[in-house]
């Protein structure tokens, strides 16, 4: 059964980067697609970025993340990363990769999270 696994989490200054990993292990793995996701306590869960497995096509559901969120993935590894820039204190959150396995639209598969925590 295949799992995700995130890493590169961590405690962060303000203005610092980090590059999330998730990979997948366990079996054959190919998803139509992948994204990353955060989430705050008492809150849902936001898609930050999505990738294309096959050819790759980003999407960014806001514009306002394109500039500090990049998305990319490495398909031999069964990798994907979120590259975050100019980290914010309001980037504290546990951020998820999800994959889309079954269905584009649905996310279907997760990775247990890895805490990101900003400090000001």
């Amino acid at each position: 059964q295949v799992q995700l696994v995130e890493s590169g989490g961590g405690s962060v200054q303000a203005g610092g980067s980090l590059r999330l990993s998730c990979v997948a292990s366990g079996g054959t793995f190919s998803p139509n697609a992948m994204a990353w996701f955060r989430q705050v306590p008492g809150k849902g869960r936001d898609m930050l970025a999505a990738i294309g497995w096959s050819l790759g096509g980003t999407f960014y559901p806001e514009d306002s993340l394109k500039g500090r969120f990049t998305i990319s993935r490495d398909i031999h590894k069964n990798t994907v990363f979120l590259q975050i820039d100019s980290l914010k204190f309001e980037d504290t959150a546990v951020y998820y990769c999800g994959a889309a396995v079954a269905d584009w639209n649905a996310y279907d598969l997760w990775g247990q999270g890895t805490q990101v925590t900003v400090s000001s």
